[in-house]
């Protein structure tokens, strides 16, 4: 029997009450990958940018290498140093954090300067999103390794904005229409998953997915199913305790409390037979036995959603590719479905915002 594909329907990002254009700041990436080229195909279309106003934060000089690369040369970039109160609705404005340099671009390399302009990006569009000056941001892929080598101690994005927002404990999900994906353990080698499968940690992931389903995706009775963490779900014991000792326990004083939560579930199953069996989002263990069916089934328009922070933030579903990158060949479907998800949860958000 053949996979079943989860419905999918863009995001509408048209609507706005007030008629005005959603304002969104969009992280350059790591200059060496494919971030600024599949952001600018995206821009390249005028039916997404007429209902939104981007601000690209990054390099005017490392876009319009790229831009070159796709021969854009004919495109306008509109170089500023803080936020616009107007933003131009042809072209494409970038604020500048180079400091007024020409930063290198060395297509396919891990560089330390790659990493440190991609988190001054970064550093800056939280800062926009939190004095109100943009509704959202999307952040191209940036590369783990070079924002070490920039003497970054984070891991990544992730973790970057929760220490910048405010510390909270956020979830990583995984968005393609109705497949939603979050994640109880993320970015944490495998072999200290099982230690960091907790009740607390499923009940503290649970609830931060519940809530962003109820409040960014205007569904206000979210029905979730809980994966286990073991082969078979743990096969009645035999094949591990977690889900007896751990899981379940977990799932059952969630219901108690009113969640309505279903598992645990084996994964393989689920993916292969139950995605549309009405469940709204599904909570994996781990990385991977998430990301890899997720990324299966939507990779050209998945996107990256940080639920459980005061800022909305996406992200596309893939990296820096940098096998790829300068030679035009990256598809921009999920950059562009990772901006139309911000556009469309930062109105939702205002929309329902209390006055």
């Amino acid at each position: 029997m053949p996979i079943q594909r989860p419905t999918y329907q863009r995001p509408d990002p048209s609507h706005a009450s007030d008629g005005k254009r959603t304002r969104l700041a969009i992280t350059m990436g790591d200059p060496n990958g494919i971030g600024p080229e599949v952001l600018l195909k995206c821009l390249h279309d005028p039916e997404l940018t007429s209902n939104m106003a981007p601000i690209v934060i990054g390099s005017a000089h490392v876009l319009r290498v790229h831009a070159d690369t796709l021969g854009y040369s004919d495109l306008t970039i509109h170089t500023v140093t803080d936020i616009p109160d107007d933003v131009p609705e042809t072209g494409v404005t970038v604020l500048d954090v180079a400091d007024g340099a020409s930063p290198e671009v060395a297509f396919g390399d891990v560089t330390a300067s790659g990493g440190t302009l991609a988190m001054a990006a970064v550093d800056r569009a939280v800062d926009a999103c939190l004095s109100g000056d943009v509704a959202a941001m999307t952040t191209a892929p940036i590369s783990k390794d070079a924002i070490a080598k920039a003497g970054y101690k984070v891991p990544g994005h992730t973790e970057f904005i929760s220490k910048k927002t405010g510390g909270q404990q956020p979830t990583m999900m995984m968005v393609a229409g109705t497949l939603r994906v979050g994640l109880v353990t993320a970015h944490i080698p495998i072999s200290q998953v099982a230690e960091a499968v907790t009740q607390t940690a499923i009940r503290q992931k649970l609830d931060v997915l519940v809530e962003a389903l109820v409040q960014d995706f205007a569904i206000p009775k979210p029905r979730v199913a809980v994966l286990g963490l073991n082969p078979h779900a743990g096969d009645g014991g035999v094949l591990g305790s977690e889900e007896e000792e751990v899981i379940e326990p977990a799932v059952q004083k969630a219901r108690a409390d009113g969640i309505d939560v279903h598992g645990p579930l084996p994964a393989d199953g689920y993916f292969a037979t139950q995605l549309n069996q009405g469940y709204d989002a599904v909570l994996a263990m781990y990385h991977d036995q998430g990301l890899v069916p997720f990324k299966a089934l939507a990779f050209d328009r998945g996107v990256n959603y940080t639920a459980g922070l005061p800022i909305v933030r996406t992200s596309p579903d893939h990296g820096t590719a940098y096998g790829i990158a300068g030679r035009g060949m990256a598809l921009p479907g999920s950059m562009r479905s990772a901006i139309e998800e911000a556009v469309a949860i930062a109105r939702h958000r205002a929309a329902t915002m209390p006055a």
